[in-house]
């Protein structure tokens, strides 16, 4: 048995107090789901300005009442510490994924995604630490490694930041680290390479390559490359990145505290590997997307040429398995953009308040 199959034996039968901020968002959902399906208690706190009512809805439909009844939601900002001192009162764990993420986003207006990902991330470090958690798990990014030209990525190697985003994310890594040191806060950041699966948003100028693609092609939309398609990233499908945060959040505490972990599968995949893979998935329902072809656009400011992450910091520290490749990964999410458009699921969904307690 893995690890991380012990670990979610352990905490069915000794259930925790958890916090998820950016509740309502991709990832933040993804470990709401999980974390009641493992019978926990669960703070959710999100302002919707880029989650949905939508992902937590089909959280509750997934879970059922029973667990539901476990999750409280707190609708607000992290840019408000009061709201941030609230949420951690009598919290074991917090997973705080709650930020503006993309890099074209952060070009567009670095000073929002400054106050939002960096003063919010302090906010969160300050009423974590006043509150006692147990440990503090936070959402970094790959693109902290910036212009350095190795690969696979290393930990302990970066580079400059290419961007803004890049920036606050950096910034938030050194935070976290001065937490550590000055007040003894047990903090664990994830640096999140490409994540992708179900409920992401395939919408709006910042949405990610996988859904964004997948979106296109099932509206018969074009989809466009930036440059010439052999630019590759490590995908790394959003079931691993559960299991990454559940280990970072309970690991012994001397052997995490202060440091960052690669969440990734430790593979590559070009551009355009990624839109053949996307286009025969998809085709197998709706052949007539066999047909589409890509436009091939200017590289974009402020992305890297390849990303390729070296996980046996986190294979060895934390005992993380990737337990889907990229490929596996996309299949699953094909699978449920698929259904997600037979089932019209975009149009009618229950109110939110038919299954959780909402705090107001």
């Amino acid at each position: 048995m893995s690890r991380f199959e012990d670990l979610k034996a352990e905490l069915e039968s000794n259930p925790r107090v958890w916090l998820v901020t950016g509740a309502a968002g991709f990832i933040g959902s993804h470990l709401v789901e999980a974390l009641l399906r493992l019978n926990q208690r669960v703070i959710g706190v999100d302002n919707f300005i880029t989650g949905s009512a939508h992902n937590l809805e089909d959280v509750c439909e997934a879970v059922g009442r029973v667990a539901a009844a476990n999750f409280q939601f707190i609708r607000g900002d992290i840019q408000s510490l009061d709201l941030c001192m609230t949420a951690c009162r009598g919290v074991d764990y917090v997973l705080h994924q709650a930020a503006l993420g993309s890099v074209p986003r952060s070009l567009d207006d670095p000073i929002k995604s400054h106050r939002v990902n960096v003063d919010g991330h302090v906010n969160m470090l300050v009423a974590a630490k006043d509150a006692g958690v147990q440990r503090f798990v936070y959402a970094s990014s790959s693109s902290v490694y910036g212009d350095h030209p190795d690969l696979p990525k290393v930990e302990d190697k970066i580079g400059q930041p290419l961007s803004p985003y890049a920036m606050t994310k950096l910034a938030c890594e050194q935070y976290s680290n001065v937490f550590a040191r000055c007040y003894g806060l047990p903090v664990v950041g994830m640096r999140y390479f490409n994540v992708f699966g179900a409920r992401q948003n395939p919408a709006g100028p910042y949405a990610a390559v996988i859904p964004r693609w997948i979106g296109n092609l099932l509206r018969g939309e074009e989809c466009t490359i930036n440059g010439d398609g052999l630019t590759s990233r490590d995908f790394c499908y959003v079931e691993n990145v559960i299991q990454a945060n559940l280990l970072a959040a309970t690991a012994e505490k001397e052997a995490v505290t202060g440091k960052v972990f690669n969440v990734a599968c430790g593979d590559r995949t070009t551009l355009n590997e990624l839109f053949e893979i996307l286009r025969r998935e998809l085709s197998a329902a709706r052949p007539e997307i066999a047909s589409a072809e890509a436009k091939y656009l200017p590289f974009r400011k402020g992305d890297v040429a390849h990303s390729l992450a070296d996980i046996s910091r986190a294979r060895e520290l934390l005992g993380y398995e990737p337990t889907h490749t990229a490929a596996q990964g996309l299949h699953q999410t094909a699978g449920w953009y698929l259904r997600q458009a037979q089932q019209g699921k975009d149009a009618a969904l229950r109110q939110l308040n038919q299954t959780m307690r909402i705090a107001r």
